[in-house]
């Protein structure tokens, strides 16, 4: 049995219980204890604090865990990076009040800084020559310029509608974040085996991210063409029909370059375009 510690609440905690679910690793959550065994793969879930998952990973109370990288980097515990998860994503960044004339790091020489993770902030200050007073604080960190608390602050920024809504701006990204799944040094050849699995699983969970299927009718005399618009994984599968002058084609594209590609399909004569979303794609 492995054991995995996510987040109790918040975005990582439903991004995380997503991933789980697409990888058909069923775990219920509708009366949520603070451990729960999944119904049908090899799987505990603990659910814990955020800020309490890398030492509970690094101290084998988990075998493996997911966190955000600002956390994991914060805390500095003895634990290996099994993957990037490729969501949750924010950064840690420094901001001040929208009024005050910013004119670069220096500015932050001599003043105070709220922030929730002193050692990345002081690291990131002694790296670039600045010598501020470093205010720790839980929560609410934001607000801390307002009452006069601090100058400015150091915190996680996702959308920055929180900084707007504080009168406060974003002036230098010090570190970018996201997801990490992270693991215990010595886990045993069994549990092992349950963790490829399971990653096994996320990849092609991952790989079908923002992938379609596509399939099309063309004429026989257009397949070159239409192949060479194709950035499909390989070439594309053709398929004859009925009509000896025509043919299917079927393909895999990324979402993003979908309607630029759809147009040229068009243009070269394809028709009855038949688009399917990807649950998961073994590669």
């Amino acid at each position: 049995m492995l054991r995995i510690a996510v987040q109790s609440k918040g975005r990582l905690f439903d991004d995380t219980m997503n991933l789980l679910t697409e990888a058909d690793i069923k775990v219920s959550a509708s009366k949520r204890t603070l451990l729960v065994q999944s119904s049908n793969f090899p799987l505990e879930v603990l659910y814990l604090r955020d800020d309490d998952i890398p030492q509970s990973v690094a101290n084998g109370v988990a075998d493996i865990g997911v966190v955000g990288e600002n956390e994991f980097v914060e805390r500095h515990e003895n634990a290996q990076i099994i993957s990037r998860l490729g969501f949750s994503k924010c950064r840690l960044s420094l901001a001040i009040p929208k009024e005050i004339n910013y004119t670069g790091l220096q500015w932050f020489n001599g003043k105070k800084i709220a922030t929730s993770y002193p050692n990345i902030l002081n690291g990131y200050m002694k790296k670039n020559g600045i010598s501020a007073d470093i205010h720790v604080i839980t929560g609410s960190v934001e607000i801390s310029p307002g009452i006069g608390l601090a100058d400015g602050i150091f915190d996680i920024v996702s959308s920055g509608s929180t900084l707007v809504s504080n009168n406060l701006r974003e002036v230098e990204v010090v570190m970018k974040s996201e997801a990490l799944l992270i693991g215990n040094w010595n886990m045993d050849e069994e549990k092992h085996k349950i963790l490829n699995e399971m990653l096994f699983r996320f990849e092609a969970v991952r790989s079908a991210q923002d992938k379609k299927y596509v399939m099309m009718n063309a004429p026989k005399d257009k397949i070159q063409d239409i192949t060479n618009v194709l950035p499909g994984i390989k070439s594309p599968t053709i398929i004859p029909l009925a009509d000896e002058n025509w043919c299917s084609i079927h393909t895999v594209l990324d979402e993003k370059r979908f309607w630029e590609i759809i147009g040229k399909l068009k243009e070269l004569g394809a028709q009855g375009i038949l688009v399917s979303p990807i649950e998961k794609m073994i590669l």
